[in-house]
């Protein structure tokens, strides 16, 4: 991470946008960073994790990011998912500009816009799969019937119409993952975020996995995937690679150039 300040205006005096980086978002574009900083104090030190990263994704793009330990990646990665805001900059999600939005409108967008998929799973252990489904619904106020069949639906979507009521410890690895992309898409988000999705995974099943985000993808849905697993990175369309702090590239994969 580079160790020197911020800037001290709103937007770095320094940066010179690319033609069309100095606007919105534009049509067909879902997430839009404009000069992102984000900006730790240690001690009497300021940190910066990300220093002036200018980003557009454009619906239905399948994008990876890359990027080893200390690089800046899951910090963009908490940007985008709106689990934390910028120190300076802006960004928008499918047309909402979300920089300085409070904690409670954060949460609000992220249920609605964004659907997370865990290295962990994050299921509750004593709920069956479809009760871990629903959850995102029951937050959102979803009347139980309509809860309970799109949960459903999107359960069978994934291969596990058969195993809805069973619990995590009930399902295999790549199971417990399917309910979690299904637990992702039960809101119909704008984009699926995915960290480190095959983590936990032996690496037959996380080529399942992988597969399923390719049928995601086909389905119609943008999908980022936070890596630091170059062979799990190629299933993308786009490469992203972020070190110290900024995108040090930004190509299409070797899949995709095929």
């Amino acid at each position: 991470m580079a160790p020197e300040a911020a800037p001290e205006t709103e937007l770095d005096p320094t940066f010179h946008p690319e033609p069309g980086e100095a606007d919105g978002p534009h049509a067909g574009e879902v997430i839009v960073a404009r000069n992102l900083w984000k900006t730790y104090e240690m001690g009497v030190q300021q940190v910066n994790a990300l220093c002036g990263v200018n980003l557009r994704i454009r619906h239905n793009e399948y994008v990876a990011i890359m990027g080893p330990s200390g690089s800046g990646k899951s910090t963009l990665m908490n940007l985008i998912g709106c689990l934390d805001t910028p120190t300076r900059g802006r960004y928008w999600l499918n047309g909402h500009d979300v920089s300085a939005l409070n904690d409670d409108e954060l949460a609000r967008i992220r249920n609605k816009e964004i659907g997370f998929v865990f290295q962990t799973f994050n299921l509750l252990a004593r709920a069956t799969a479809l009760h871990n489904v629903e959850l995102p619904l029951i937050y959102n106020g979803t009347p139980s019937a309509e809860r309970i069949a799109r949960a459903k639906a999107v359960l069978e979507s994934v291969d596990l119409g058969a195993r809805m009521m069973h619990k995590p410890n009930e399902l295999s690895g790549g199971q417990r993952q399917r309910v979690a992309i299904a637990r992702a898409l039960v809101n119909h988000p704008s984009i699926i975020l995915a960290d480190e999705p095959t983590g936990n995974l032996d690496s037959k099943t996380g080529d399942e996995i992988m597969a399923l985000f390719d049928h995601l993808h086909a389905s119609g849905n943008t999908i980022i995937v936070v890596t630091h697993e170059p062979d799990i990175a190629e299933f993308a369309h786009r490469i992203i690679t972020i070190r110290d702090g900024a995108i040090a590239s930004d190509h299409p994969s070797t899949r995709r150039a095929k």
